[in-house]
């Protein structure tokens, strides 16, 4: 358990209160599809950077506390040695001057191109760290939060085992070997922080998914991929020794036990995580094909799956939860649905006492979907909807949906909407 010497964060799990959250999708994809030549950049796709003063805007109309925003580490350190800081300084200032707390996303998948071979680069740990540490200085005392690197099991899915990402590995080895990278520099860059600004939170998100199966052939596969959804957690946090179930896995696609026992002895605390989650995405069924094979089905979730994981995360770590993304894809009213299912998810494991201490509607507005970087069509083809805000194919204007209204009148009920927090939750 963490110490909760930290006055906003003993705030955070009083038991009235809670933290009403949005932002904005800031996934920077920087090497381009050898097929295409795409890059993804979520803020150049849908406009955010000519109109970050309007969506910032917008965030406050919420009546929000507080934004996950990322910053974009490619265009603040162009090369190495190069520090152009006018987007962030822009971006956040607004945001402090509005009185709204920002979760700074230091690192949302992609890096600057300049870091060769991305995560595996030697020198990963230390550039994260710097990076992190030049935002932190320039901000001390204004803000509070830090995310390191979102979702790093997604990361290292994507650059490790589906290789779509650089440094473009593949297989369980590839993932592994990111993932280890990954929480070195996720060390690292708390080390930072913490030397800075003592002050600082380290907020710690990562995509969650909850693995079944009916099938007993494949229970051990169901529990293996189900610990694996708490690997990075586990690794910067100290847990994976020699009687973690994972442990004999890893030595086995090419972990090396050094570096498994560096990050016990350099274990950092998880003062606050931060679940992803999606309906359509996050319930993971295995069933066994004709061929013999298993193959893993994605039903669309209820509430009752994020009270689920709010309980395994609660149990595992025992430490302050909030969902840092969440939102349905679809239309108005299926978004809507969502937004009150998991809503009464949340009140039911506040009721429970799990410290489930903040919400995030993510994204507030349409995302582009990682496919457009690998594919031909426009933009538009590719939009998500999923935000509050619609986006327009032709203007990229943001059209109000009548989720703007709903979420304004939950976040303007304050913790009387999810219910107070059960004392001995945290």
């Amino acid at each position: 358990m963490p110490s909760l010497s930290r006055p906003h964060l003993q705030r955070l799990v009083a038991p009235d209160a809670f933290w009403w959250a949005t932002g904005i999708e800031d996934t920077f994809i920087t090497a381009p599809w050898p097929a295409t030549g795409r890059i993804l950049d979520e803020y150049a796709l849908t406009g955010h950077y000519e109109r970050w003063a309007e969506d910032i805007g917008l965030i406050a109309e919420l009546g929000v506390e507080a934004a996950r925003y990322g910053i974009p580490w490619h265009l603040v350190q162009p090369q190495r040695g190069v520090w152009e800081w006018s987007f962030a300084d822009k971006a956040l200032g607004a945001l402090l001057e509005r009185g709204i707390e920002p979760i700074v996303d230091l690192v949302h998948y992609g890096l600057p191109p300049w870091i060769d071979e991305a995560y595996l680069n030697p020198e990963y740990p230390e550039l994260v760290a710097e990076y992190a540490g030049r935002l932190a200085e320039r901000f001390q005392g204004r803000i509070r939060y830090f995310t390191p690197l979102n979702e790093p099991r997604i990361t290292a899915w994507y650059c490790g085992r589906l290789g779509w990402w650089p440094p473009y590995r593949r297989g369980w080895q590839g993932f592994i070997a990111v993932m280890l990278a990954i929480a070195r520099g996720i060390v690292a860059t708390i080390r930072r922080l913490e030397a800075i600004d003592p002050a600082i939170v380290p907020v710690h998100v990562d995509a969650t998914d909850f693995y079944e199966t009916a099938d007993p052939s494949l229970s051990d596969e169901a529990a293996r991929r189900q610990e694996i959804v708490f690997l990075a957690l586990d690794l910067v946090s100290g847990r994976v020794n020699r009687h973690h179930p994972l442990w004999s896995w890893l030595l086995g696609y090419g972990a090396n036990q050094r570096d498994l026992d560096w990050l016990q002895e350099h274990a950092v605390d998880l003062p606050i995580i931060g679940l992803n989650l999606y309906p359509m995405f996050t319930h993971k069924r295995l069933q066994r094909e004709a061929n013999g094979r298993f193959r893993i089905r994605q039903p669309y979730a209820s509430g009752d799956l994020l009270a689920k994981l709010g309980r395994l995360y609660h149990h595992r770590y025992g430490v302050p939860l909030f969902v840092s993304e969440t939102a349905s894809q679809g239309t108005v009213g299926k978004r809507q649905r969502w937004l009150d299912d998991s809503l009464d998810a949340v009140r039911t494991l506040r009721q429970e006492g799990v410290p489930m201490v903040g919400y995030t509607w993510w994204p507030m507005f349409d995302l582009v979907a990682w496919a457009y970087r690998q594919g031909t069509r426009e933009p538009a083809r590719y939009f998500a909807r999923m935000g509050l805000w619609d986006l327009d194919p032709e203007t990229l204007n943001r059209t109000p949906t009548p989720l703007v209204g709903s979420y304004q009148r939950y976040v303007a009920c304050g913790s009387s909407a999810v219910g107070p927090l059960r004392s001995g939750g945290n």
